[in-house]
């Protein structure tokens, strides 16, 4: 069978920014360790050599775009970067293929508005989150004649606490709530999120891809709020293929099916060893949908520079990033792809 073959990644860059530039806490890279982290950023994606690449934690378009530049390979790709403000992290996308159009989302749909109710007298409270911590990127990137990826970059709010100006972060019960708080949040904003999918997911029959930092697990509720929650096994199968339409696939998932060896991981906090940072796929890239016109291959991680301060006193170098690099090869199946062109013409 004819295939085509596209890499993808997601990529953290942690805070990139441009030199003796403040950002956190007055911090700034030094015009040094800017050049080697430009170095690494171009090491790293000459060694991805991906097609498509997520981007997380740009501060200036400038600067990635440099690292981008250096590495040498993507002189005719497009960059996207949504709404850099140079004081706060955004995501971004990097494209050999064109992209057709684009969209940023600061704010939630009004759908996606979380309410409660008060179980004693009936009251209706709405959750007072509204914008994401950080724009929502959707871009359609025409990978292939009559076959266009949606492609979403996200970055969620993080597990560090989000702590009121009164409260002690050594007080376990202060940070206890503040932890709340930021639990609170992220699973707001994946509501929100996957209200936002249903636009290109529901009888839409066309390629999704969700790429990025949920900071959460692939088993977490809110990281499941995105994907949504497969249907049960014993459910009747109309019912079950309704479901089938708006979920999304882990790339993560896909990979351990074929493997007895699963070792996925991101992030390492406290010894914790975490796959914080996801790719995601909808239906039509999944073997097991009848009508599939694609699948994941291979996935790689690039986790090797990571460092578990548990075993060690090496400090994590500030031009590196903190997280590991996914990566994953998708197969289009171009028979299929023809058939199923020659069908929808049938039925116009």
């Amino acid at each position: 069978m004819r295939k085509k073959i596209i890499k993808v990644s997601t990529f953290n860059l942690f805070n990139m920014v441009l030199p003796e530039t403040s950002y956190y806490d007055n911090r700034k890279y030094s015009t040094k360790d800017y050049g080697k982290k430009l170095d690494w950023i171009a090491y790293k994606l000459n060694e991805i050599n991906a097609d498509i690449v997520a981007f997380q934690e740009i501060f200036h378009k400038e600067a990635i775009q440099e690292a981008i530049d250096r590495s040498g390979i993507y002189k005719n790709a497009e960059l996207i970067v949504a709404n850099p403000c140079g004081t706060l992290p955004r995501v971004g996308l990097l494209s050999r293929f064109p992209i057709s159009k684009h969209f940023i989302y600061e704010d939630y749909p009004q759908d996606s508005i979380i309410e409660i109710e008060n179980e004693e007298d009936g009251t209706v409270y709405k959750m007072p989150f509204h914008k994401f911590s950080r724009p929502v990127l959707r871009a359609d990137v025409d990978v292939f004649p009559n076959v266009t990826f949606s492609c979403y970059v996200v970055h969620l709010k993080s597990k560090r606490p989000l702590m009121l100006e009164s409260e002690d972060k050594d007080n376990p019960v202060h940070t206890a709530k503040g932890t709340a708080r930021a639990l609170y949040v992220r699973a707001a904003e994946a509501t929100a999120l996957r209200s936002l999918l249903m636009e290109t997911l529901y009888h839409k029959h066309k390629p999704v891809i969700l790429f990025g930092d949920v900071n959460d697990t692939g088993l977490s509720v809110s990281t499941q709020i995105i994907s949504g929650v497969p249907p049960h096994r014993k459910w009747p199968t109309d019912v079950k293929r309704k479901l089938w339409d708006v979920l999304l696939y882990h790339a993560k998932d896909i990979q351990a099916r074929r493997s007895y060896n699963d070792v996925y991981y991101t992030y390492i906090h406290n010894g914790h060893y975490e796959n914080l940072d996801q790719i995601m796929v909808s239906q039509e890239l999944v073997t097991e949908y009848p009508n599939h016109i694609g699948k994941v291959g291979y996935i790689s991680l690039y986790n090797d520079h990571l460092i578990d301060a548990t075993f060690t006193d090496e400090k994590q170098k500030p031009w590196k990033t903190d997280h590991g690099l996914v990566s994953a090869t998708i197969e289009l199946f171009l028979e299929k792809i023809e058939k199923e062109e020659k069908n929808k013409h049938k039925e116009e």
